[in-house]
């Protein structure tokens, strides 16, 4: 096999800028490996990236092969790389892109083991989400047993990670989700689901919450009406939309955006194979399909990590 498809952007723009490509099978470079890929998955942050909203912090050589996610199966090993050989199961998160393709190489040193209790494109739904949940919960939300912690959007890919996390942590968990995502949130281990189409947030609590994580971009009134919802002393730590507590509240702040972390990684993979947390996959889509998963990404029409396979 010398030749291989991929999902490409040549130029920034809509879905229909997405186009399948044939290319030169690539070869590992020092300190590489060579993937045979079994899937990626979709993250809302890479249709942003597709429409060129990204180029000022983030950005790409075109053409560019999309997928952050991959899972597969170690194909050929480069020089330099030492604990990995042909025949191993990986999971990673590429920051370069390049999953959304029947091989991808990929750094050896972003890699870890995929979990063994499921399947191994399920694997792929969890670096970009799984790290982004992990650090908003642990490093800097602080989660830990007896706290309240309310969840905005917890419907989403990375929220039914943050979910799961912070109810592993012991925390008594409130989730915001639409009627779509109540009974997946639910079994992720929410205490509480509150339908944000149904009423405000604010209007559904008893009390105040200890961290107030939210994961989806938000108005300046919607954000300034959470703010309050946090007990003073307490942490608000945002994926999206920045919030801003009043000055005088007590209430530390901050917008966080995860990096690449193995470590981190290989921990969330431990979970999965102990049973703590579980991959909610909403969908699994072939290569050619990914324009049309975008479309529905961006229309909010997704649940859950979709899956995407070569």
């Amino acid at each position: 096999m010398t030749m291989m498809k991929t999902a490409r952007i040549h130029e920034y723009g809509d879905a229909s800028a997405i186009r399948y490509d044939d290319v030169p099978l690539p070869r590992p470079a020092f300190g590489d490996v060579l993937i045979r890929v079994a899937a990626t998955s979709f993250n809302p942050t890479e249709a942003a990236l597709r429409a060129g909203l990204l180029q000022a912090f983030l950005p790409v050589e075109l053409p560019y092969t999309l997928g952050w996610d991959v899972a597969g199966t170690v194909a050929e090993v480069g020089a330099g790389v030492e604990g990995f050989a042909v025949g191993d199961r990986v999971v990673g998160r590429l920051d370069s892109g390049g999953a959304a393709a029947e091989y991808a190489r990929a750094p050896a040193a972003v890699l870890t083991a995929a979990p063994k209790s499921v399947p191994l494109a399920h694997a792929a739904a969890l670096p970009v989400a799984g790290l982004t949940a992990w650090q908003a919960v642990f490093e800097h939300g602080k989660v830990e047993t007896g706290q309240r912690v309310l969840v905005n959007g917890a419907g989403g890919g990375v929220g039914g990670f943050v979910t799961q996390l912070a109810k592993h942590a012991g925390a008594e968990v409130i989730a915001t989700a639409g009627p779509r995502s109540t009974e997946a949130v639910l079994r992720q281990g929410a205490d509480h689901v509150v339908d944000y189409t149904a009423r405000p947030v604010s209007a559904a609590l008893d009390g105040p919450v200890d961290t107030l994580l939210n994961l989806v971009p938000l108005s300046p009134q919607d954000a300034a009406a959470l703010a309050p919802l946090v007990r003073a002393g307490g942490r608000i730590v945002s994926i999206a939309t920045p919030i801003e507590p009043p000055a005088d509240a007590g209430v530390s702040a901050m917008h966080m955006v995860a990096r690449n972390d193995v470590a981190h990684l290989g921990a969330l993979v431990e979970l999965v194979d102990a049973g703590a947390i579980g991959i909610d996959i909403s969908a699994s889509r072939p290569l050619a399909d990914l324009a049309d998963v975008h479309r529905l990404g961006q229309a909010g029409r997704t649940r859950g990590k979709v899956l995407i396979i070569p």
